[in-house]
């Protein structure tokens, strides 16, 4: 904070007040333990003026900090891992546990859902998908309530994944978690414009297969749809109506595609359920079903999502948690299960595409799940347009001309990119796969377990350090070998469909 130490009128300031100037000034420097937090409010007489100047200091092996500008948090002193985490510029700590509930619950049944009949089943077969889908659900509640237990460690709340990271360890892994985050959440929103230009092609397909309209056509109008909604919505907690319309969007193409999958499954002969391709193959199909398996329940950006619950922050963020794996999971699991037993083998990545019934109907399901994509994406945008809302400082009305500017320049920008991306390679099962592989199993199972290890490191016995030792070494070699699985996959179809193609 800038001031004039003699005011206007130098003069003015008097023997008296120099003394109590100097001594007030010596202090500000304080050492606290290891990780700590001094704040000093010091009041001074200048010209007749008063003024209050707050100093938070985190101070680590002994060493001062100076004072920093009461909207940062320095974290780890020494140079090397000086970490600032500013303020935020959108709203937290308004909502219910139940809104929050329905957020998580939005990601976990959005249009992406339409997928894992073919993307995870036909891989794995009933046994292997069957096992595999409640083994995620478990692992992925017990994972994400770690990083929930973790929200106020150390005093303080960690409202992004990478605060969290720069407590606990420093600025690499600060750094490195931002890093993974964005990848993540990037090919997240990568995967949602594609999923809305199929949807959109599926209804145009329905009245006019011509083939003049392309898969990329319809993608570059989906990514308009998602720039308009991201301009209109500031922040993540102004969804709230939003969210209710999501979940209606939801239940209807689940409740369609659900219906309509019994009808044909019904009155179809028996079906293939084998598991395709060569034993080759299959190691990589079931390696990548793996990753989206591990994909399809988790968000990577937890700590932002509860940054929006009221307090206690915690204990709401379980019931949350709960909701999601509880209520959340069961129109998913009918789904899934439905679009396998009705199409075997030949399930196709978006179910939709398999299902038969009246032209309208399938038009409205298939028109729901581009509306719904448009909103989950701007759930996994939200820490992007934080980012950078806090960054330039985006504060007050949203339709203020700069903040209303701002957001049609930056988040139009940032979706534009991700709209060609969307555009040039538009294979979303192998988008999955590389999500899960690059950035959700070291986010979501690998930092999890490693964070909580070393922030209650005193208090957990020797088994439960082996426990999660164990967690990291499993899914560190699982990330690696989906890594290679997904990389596979990806040069295989770039191989068989040319960029910007119409599948």
């Amino acid at each position: 904070m800038e001031r004039e130490p003699f005011g206007d009128n130098p003069q003015s300031l008097t023997a008296f007040s120099i003394l109590a100037h100097n001594t007030r000034r010596e202090s500000r420097r304080a050492v606290v333990g290891n990780v700590g937090v001094v704040e000093e409010e010091a009041k001074e007489l200048l010209g007749g003026r008063a003024e209050e100047e707050e100093l938070e200091m985190v101070g680590q092996g002994g060493n001062d900090v100076e004072g920093r500008s009461p909207s940062e948090r320095k974290v780890h002193c020494d140079d090397d891992l000086a970490v600032r985490m500013p303020e935020t510029a959108h709203e937290i700590s308004n909502d219910s546990w139940f809104q929050v509930g329905f957020v998580l619950t939005t990601g976990i049944n959005s249009a992406y859902v339409l997928g894992y009949s073919g993307a995870v089943m036909v891989p794995l077969g009933w046994i292997g998908g069957v096992i595999g889908l409640v083994l995620a659900t478990l692992i992925s509640l017990y994972a994400n309530a770690l990083v929930a237990k973790l929200h106020e460690y150390g005093g303080k709340r960690h409202i992004r994944y990478r605060d969290l990271a720069g407590f606990i360890y420093g600025r690499r892994a600060y750094s490195l978690t931002w890093s993974l985050q964005y990848a993540n959440l990037f090919m997240i929103n990568v995967g949602y414009i594609i999923l809305a230009g199929n949807a959109l092609k599926a209804v145009y397909v329905l009245f006019r297969d011509d083939h003049e309209m392309k898969l990329p056509y319809f993608i570059i109008i989906a990514g308009i749809a998602c720039g308009l909604f991201a301009i209109a919505i500031p922040h993540l907690s102004a969804l709230r109506i939003w969210l209710a319309f999501s979940t209606i969007f939801s239940l209807v193409y689940i409740v369609v595609g659900f219906a309509l999958a019994l009808k044909d499954g019904m009155k179809a002969p028996p079906r293939d359920y084998s598991i395709p391709g060569t034993k080759v193959s299959r190691i990589f199909t079931t390696i990548g079903a793996a990753a989206n398996l591990v994909f399809s329940f988790n968000t990577g950006m937890l700590p932002e999502i509860q940054a929006t619950v009221r307090p206690p922050v915690v204990g709401n963020m379980m019931k949350a948690l709960y909701f999601q794996f509880s209520v959340g999971v069961v129109p998913m699991y009918a789904i899934i299960f439905a679009g396998y037993w009705a199409y075997g083998s030949n399930t196709s990545t978006y179910l939709l595409n398999n299902v038969n019934g009246p032209i309208w109907l399938k038009a409205v399901a298939n028109f729901s799940a581009f509306l719904q994509t448009i909103i989950a994406l701007h759930i996994f945008a939200s820490p992007m347009y934080e980012y950078l809302d806090t960054k330039y400082r985006i504060k007050g009305s949203a339709l203020a001309i700069r903040n209303l500017s701002f957001r049609i320049l930056v988040r139009g920008g940032y979706l534009a990119i991700t709209t060609f991306v969307s555009a040039l390679l538009p294979f979303l099962g192998d988008f999955m796969s590389l999500t899960g592989a690059v950035s959700t199993f070291p986010l979501t199972f690998i930092l999890a377990n490693h964070m909580y290890l070393v922030a209650k490191k005193n208090k957990l016995s020797s088994l439960q350090k082996s426990w999660h030792w164990l967690n990291v070494f499993f899914f560190s070699c699982l990330s690696l070998a989906a890594l290679v699985a997904a990389i596979r996959l990806i040069i295989v179809d770039s191989k068989t469909y040319h960029v910007f193609a119409d599948l």
